[in-house]
């Protein structure tokens, strides 16, 4: 495969993988949703679905979808990131950039899909939450391990699966993120993908997330004058960019010491 090959086929699937996640969460937090108060395991279970689906679509790629993974090959030591597709430093710059590209896409598409519920929505850090992780509580160094911990287990696996093929191939791939988060995904959300997390971060940036919020008449009235009830004050619009290191170095690290532990177990 060439680059425009392997990108194509990577940012579909990361695409599909996001629209997916994202849109999982949006139906369980957003206002007004049919899914709304859904639960962690709905969540769970929409993210590996997503990651079934990804992987079908970028399957001339070996469908990472995941910086991670990606990562892990190469301190893996692999030959090839699939077959027909050798390690060098233009493919790997094709997979990693690709994968941005379309995380960032599937989350936009999440938010066209969703755009009157984010309208309705009046909790700006539930809109955000919908795009990217965060923490339950923070303390970045802990927050870091844990990524570490999670992506390491799923990077680890996948790359056992590999060495073991059974045929389950995009259904055990699914299963192992549905566990994860289950399992890990309490602290941080479980970001386990730097392009799961910064791409949709990105597009929470860019796009017109926030709506105005509606506040009580004679709430910051002019001196002089007053205000109708539901007077529209604009929203100021917090991406978290002082958390986002972690979702993005977190999983990195731990792929790469999960490729390095399985060159030496497998």
């Amino acid at each position: 495969m060439n680059f425009g090959s392997i990108f194509l086929s990577e940012a579909l699937g990361t695409g599909v993988l996001t629209l997916l996640g994202v849109g999982v969460v949006a139906n369980v937090v957003l206002a007004k949703t049919k899914g709304f108060d859904g639960g962690w395991l709905l969540i769970n279970f929409g993210w590996g679905l997503g990651v079934f689906g990804g992987v079908y679509v970028a399957y001339k790629s070996g469908g990472h979808l995941n910086p991670a993974v990606t990562i892990g090959m190469l301190f893996n030591g692999a030959d090839e990131y699939a077959p027909g597709v050798a390690v060098t430093a233009g493919n790997t710059i094709a997979y990693l950039t690709a994968q941005m590209v379309g995380g960032f896409l599937g989350a936009t598409a999440a938010y066209v899909a969703y755009k009157k519920h984010f309208d309705a929505e009046p909790d700006a850090a539930k809109k955000l939450g919908v795009f990217s992780t965060g923490p339950e509580i923070r303390s970045y160094s802990w927050n870091f391990a844990t990524e570490v911990i999670a992506t390491f287990v799923l990077v680890l696996v996948i790359i056992g699966i590999g060495h073991t093929p059974s045929g389950l191939g995009p259904l055990a791939a699914a299963l192992l993120v549905v566990g994860i988060g289950a399992s890990l995904g309490g602290p941080t959300g479980y970001a386990i993908n730097p392009a799961r997390d910064l791409g949709p971060r990105l597009a929470h940036a860019v796009l017109p997330v926030t709506s105005a919020a509606r506040v009580p008449a004679g709430v910051g009235a002019r001196s002089g004058g007053t205000e109708s009830a539901e007077t529209p004050q604009p929203q100021r619009k917090n991406n978290d960019w002082a958390y986002a290191w972690v979702p993005v170095l977190g999983p990195l690290v731990g792929g790469a010491l999960a490729g390095l532990v399985a060159a030496a177990v497998f």
